[in-house]
This record gives C-alpha cells, sequence and structure tokens, in this order.
C-alpha cells in the first residue's frame, strides 16, 4: 500500500490502516485498481493495464501522480479524465522516448550537417 499524502482531511495513512484485522482499501483505490486501459506503446504495448500502474510507472513523475491522485480523491476529476489523462502522458512520453532514441541512434544527419558546413566554409 502506499499512502497519499493529502491536503490534511481525515484519510488514514498506510501505516495507521494495518493495526485493522487487514487493510482496507479506498474505493477510488480500487477504482483505479480494477480500471484497465489497453495500451499501445513501450513495454505496455498490447497489454490491458490498470490505471493504478500507469500512474505508478516509470513515465509519470512523481508530482504529477500525486496531483492527479488528489484531483481525483477531491472530485475535481473522473476515472475516466484519469484514465485519458494517464494514459495520455504514457503515449507521449513513449513517443518522445522512441523520438530521442531514434535522433540519438543515427548520427548520420549530424556528419551530413557538418560535411556541408565543412564544405560551405572551403568555398569561401
Amino acid at each position: 500500500l502506499t499512502a497519499v499524502k493529502t491536503s490534511n482531511k481525515d484519510t488514514v495513512s498506510a501505516a495507521g490502516e494495518k493495526d485493522a484485522d487487514s487493510p482496507k482499501e479506498e474505493p477510488w483505490e480500487t477504482a483505479l485498481k480494477t480500471t484497465a486501459v489497453h495500451m499501445e506503446v513501450g513495454e505496455f504495448r498490447g497489454h490491458k493495464v490498470s490505471v493504478w500502474d500507469l500512474l505508478h510507472s516509470k513515465y509519470i513523475p512523481e508530482e504529477n501522480r500525486k496531483e492527479l491522485l488528489e484531483l481525483y480523491q477531491g472530485g475535481v476529476l473522473t476515472l475516466d479524465q484519469v484514465k485519458t489523462v494517464v494514459s495520455t502522458i504514457v503515449t507521449k512520453a513513449e513517443a518522445a522516448r522512441a523520438e530521442q532514441l531514434a535522433n540519438a541512434s543515427s548520427p548520420r544527419a549530424e556528419s551530413t550537417v557538418a560535411e556541408a558546413e565543412h564544405t560551405h566554409l572551403q568555398e569561401d
């Protein structure tokens, strides 16, 4: 269980729940864990992944995750909105990563520019 820091509402942290029979999951947390999104990018390609797992993946920075959870818990965002935001962030992050890898693995483009500049300088 992960303790989510919220604005001092009457929420119980994961540590405080442990003395009960078994830690009870909040309804909002259960909803995030049981709602799955079909992803077509990165490590999730071709899989149904829970919104919870996407939120806690490497693609979502911790600050964004906290903000999304707070907005969802506070009723500002619906489950569908969280699902859309999270899957969009993951898709865009993976696209940016793929583009970076493509650029890094093709030094040919850079050397062509350098050759062109070199040739131009010699003509002057």
